[in-house]
């Protein structure tokens, strides 16, 4: 695991960014495997995420945009790698694993699991990468979505 602590003006740009994903978000409906009872707030939810990929960026020495689009654009961007050309950063809470989804198999995908250290979020835990299909392939089929999300524990990553 590898520890990245975010400068102030990170930790600022990355907040701005989650601010800015909840406006375009507002009112957006959950995915069907969401289940709301289980989830933290949005906006708590887009800072850790943005915080994440930063930090992954950061640790990497890639380009994090930051991206943000209105909702109604979803699609038109879904595919575009969190972090450089092909970084899917999943952010984790609770337990020591992270999703993977079929729809974004062989597309050349890194997927990196990282968590902020709370309640400040100036830090985050970086676990480690694999290869975005190889994770699909040893992870075991999500209670709450078997046929499209896998998950894959953090003792199956590749350190930094």
């Amino acid at each position: 695991m590898k520890l990245v602590d975010l400068h102030p003006w990170e930790y600022d740009h990355a907040l701005s960014v989650a601010a800015r994903r909840c406006a375009a978000n507002w009112g957006k409906q959950d995915a069907p495997h969401y289940h709301r009872k289980n989830m933290e707030d949005d906006r708590t939810a887009q800072a850790a995420a943005c915080v994440c990929e930063l930090a992954v960026a950061k640790a990497t020495n890639r380009y994090w945009s930051g991206h943000v689009w209105h909702k109604s654009e979803h699609h038109l961007y879904r595919d575009l790698a969190d972090v450089g050309e092909n970084i899917e950063v999943r952010r984790i809470r609770t337990r020591m694993s992270a999703a993977v989804r079929r729809h974004q198999l062989g597309k050349g995908l890194v997927l990196f699991v990282a968590r902020p250290v709370l309640p400040e979020m100036t830090q985050v835990e970086i676990f480690g990468w694999k290869k975005y299909d190889e994770a699909w392939e040893i992870g075991e089929p999500a209670s709450y979505d078997p046929d499209n999300t896998r998950v894959i524990g953090v003792e199956h990553l590749e350190q930094l």
